[in-house]
């Protein structure tokens, strides 16, 4: 790999899209969007490489030609969505949460669940700026939560908010 190359895939910016493993449809809609919109946008999607919403945000993601990572709870790569690039088996069960947002510069949550709930609040702590599309009342949660009403917004969001570093 090239200096250039190297220094190119350094600065492209990683979002997480973020959400319910047993996702309803409109929520796999959704996250298939914003995965597509990101993808267009120049970044990296991470999920946490499995079902659900982080199924969709991959899907998406390969309809824009992008780029996915995902972040395993288990031992076997394998188990990876078939939209998943680069799988990371971390054996870490939902410590890889942690992961998904420290690799991120910014997160998309979509939808509520605990694993949900943990990713945007571990991603507050750290000071990575949150949008929050269909999910949680941002009222409810921490500072350095934004709501979005569409797939094209919570993405423009988050590329922007990724490249101020807010």
């Amino acid at each position: 790999m090239s200096e250039q190359s190297s220094q190119a895939g350094a600065s492209r910016r990683q979002i997480a899209v973020v959400g319910p493993e047993e996702a309803d449809e409109r929520e796999l809609q959704l996250a298939r969007g914003v995965g597509r919109l990101l993808a267009v946008g120049g970044a990296v999607v991470v999920t946490g490489g499995l079902g659900g919403v982080m199924h969709g945000a991959c899907e998406g993601a390969h309809l824009g030609e992008g780029l996915t990572l995902g972040l395993l709870p288990g031992t076997d790569r394998r188990t990876a969505n078939p939209f998943v690039d680069v799988a990371v088996a971390t054996g870490l069960g939902q410590g890889r949460n942690l992961l998904v947002v420290q690799t991120a510069d910014a997160v998309v949550a979509i939808g509520r669940s605990p694993g949900t709930l943990s990713e945007i609040a571990l991603a507050v702590r750290l000071g990575k700026p949150v949008v929050l599309l269909a999910s949680y009342s941002p009222e409810d949660l921490l500072p350095g939560c934004v709501p979005a009403g569409s797939p094209k917004e919570a993405a423009d969001q988050a590329l922007r908010l990724a490249a101020v570093g807010v």
